[in-house]
């Protein structure tokens, strides 16, 4: 599995030092939670955020966007930095318009599904995405409990993404550690959000090798 810490959990008030700790930790992405206040009920940061942080890392930037209307921001998104756009499908704007727009900025697009989402929901995009994203908690909020009643959600898309022959990765976020990174992995998952379990490790790196292994 890839590994994409989520800043959600770092010190805001130090993000040039937290940001060299998860370059240190050999992982791959580096998972940015943008909330308006609408879609969920928080608020986190927009793109001049991510354009500070842009410099102080050559990992790319997996941005989650838990908004109402993401495609108004779309492009100020990617003039920040962001490698990865994540839509989730319940939200207000045209998906399929929204991830071709994302594509045409040349950004991997993704979309994302809620808890009470069923997998079906996702796959009209197959074909448009590079990800999709299965929140195994609720949306807005870290250090939630990981909820096991997502894994066949997982299964079903993986299966779909078998079936027809495509090459989309399968992310996970919320309550993931490695007991629960490796659930996933076995239901079809390939890439894990990661909060407290790491920026609260012993040993972060260990960690990230050993969810790398799954």
């Amino acid at each position: 599995m890839k590994v994409s810490p989520s800043i959600l959990t770092c010190d805001f008030a130090h993000l040039d030092r937290e940001m060299a700790f998860v370059q240190n930790t050999g992982a791959d992405l580096v998972h940015l939670d943008v909330m308006d206040g609408v879609f969920v009920p928080n608020l986190s940061f927009g793109p001049p955020v991510i354009a500070r942080l842009r410099p102080l890392t050559a990992l790319p930037f997996d941005v989650h966007l838990m908004m109402e209307y993401p495609h108004r921001l779309i492009e100020a998104f990617a003039a920040a930095g962001a490698d990865s756009l994540n839509v989730h499908v319940e939200c207000a704007s045209p998906i399929a318009d929204t991830l071709a727009h994302i594509r045409s900025l040349g950004k991997k697009a993704a979309v994302t599904l809620k808890p009470a989402t069923p997998a079906q929901a996702a796959f009209p995009f197959l074909d448009m995405v590079d990800m999709v994203l299965v929140m195994t908690v609720e949306p807005g909020f870290g250090g939630q409990a990981f909820m096991a009643d997502m894994l066949p959600k997982i299964a079903a898309l993986r299966a779909e993404i078998t079936r027809r022959g495509l090459s989309v990765d399968i992310q996970v976020d919320g309550g993931i550690n490695e007991q629960t990174a490796e659930q996933t992995a076995k239901a079809g998952a390939t890439v894990a959000v990661v909060g407290n379990a790491l920026f609260t490790a012993e040993d972060a790196p260990a960690l990230v090798r050993r969810i790398h292994s799954l």
